[in-house]
């Protein structure tokens, strides 16, 4: 295929992390990429070390959590790069809070602001055309912390588990248009988003590993997969156990940073 008749995959989050692997991921598969992120110019130096042609990708400045931002960065692509096979709604933050912190709940507002209205925004240019034209993918990237909900992650766990109730809202919606709705749901990735974790992550996966089993899973169709399929398991038992149990089972577990006390870290 011509560059111009390749297909296309709009990714937000696409500076580092599980976004970045992605990109890479589709790139060799000879996709299109338009790319969101807020820090462009790591964008444009990850694209200059793989020898991406120009022709082959595009980055878009944009701020999930800025609705206007990231749905202009949709329609920019619309305009420039024509209408994506997939969009990847990957960009995502992660926390800890206190409610008791009055300034938590800032970071609470932040959180649901960026994973759960940003998802939805980034979705948005895309969804009417797709319609039209019969096809394409929509993908959520959800997280295993959405199946129960940990202490000192109160945000993250809850808009998490929000993405997964959007989506199955979504795919219901679009069922009958041919627009597929994917919601992948990653265990531990080592990426920023967890080198700040203060506990044992079991099932530690390298953001290829993940970007290669999501790019199979995305083109297969799969309303819902865990990835690695061993955190499913896990997360299903925890699912699973009485809430006595569950809770005696965290108890003393440590707690997810909160802002100023270690990184804050984005997708």
């Amino acid at each position: 295929m011509t560059p111009a008749q390749s297909p296309l995959v709009f990714i937000t989050g696409a500076s580092s992390g599980i976004g970045q692997a992605l990109a890479e991921r589709y790139a060799r598969a000879g996709w299109r990429l338009a790319l969101v992120a807020r820090r462009t110019g790591e964008v444009q130096a990850w694209a200059a070390r793989l020898g991406l042609a120009p022709t082959s990708w595009r980055v878009y400045a944009a701020d999930v959590s800025d609705i206007d931002s990231i749905v202009s960065a949709g329609q920019s692509c619309l305009a420039e790069q024509g209408l994506p096979d997939v969009v990847i709604a990957n960009a995502g933050i992660s926390v800890g809070m206190d409610t008791a912190e009055r300034g938590d709940l800032d970071v609470m507002d932040n959180t649901f602001a960026t994973n759960n209205t940003g998802m939805a925004a980034t979705f948005h240019p895309f969804v009417a055309a797709m319609r039209a034209r019969g096809s394409g993918g929509l993908v959520g990237v959800a997280s295993v912390a959405a199946i129960r909900g940990l202490p000192g992650h109160g945000a993250y766990c809850a808009s998490k588990a929000a993405v997964v109730a959007y989506c199955e809202s979504l795919r219901g919606e679009l069922r009958a248009s041919g627009v597929r709705v994917v919601t992948l749901v990653p265990g531990y990735i080592d990426t920023p988003l967890t080198r700040e974790n203060r506990y044992r992550m079991p099932f530690l996966m390298a953001p290829e590993a993940f970007a290669d089993r999501a790019f199979r899973a995305i083109d297969a169709g799969d309303s819902y997969r865990v990835i690695p399929w061993q955190m499913g398991v896990v997360a299903k038992l925890l699912r699973l156990l009485p809430n006595a149990w569950f809770d005696r089972l965290l108890q003393g577990r440590p707690r997810k940073h909160r802002r100023g006390e270690g990184r804050s870290a984005g997708t």
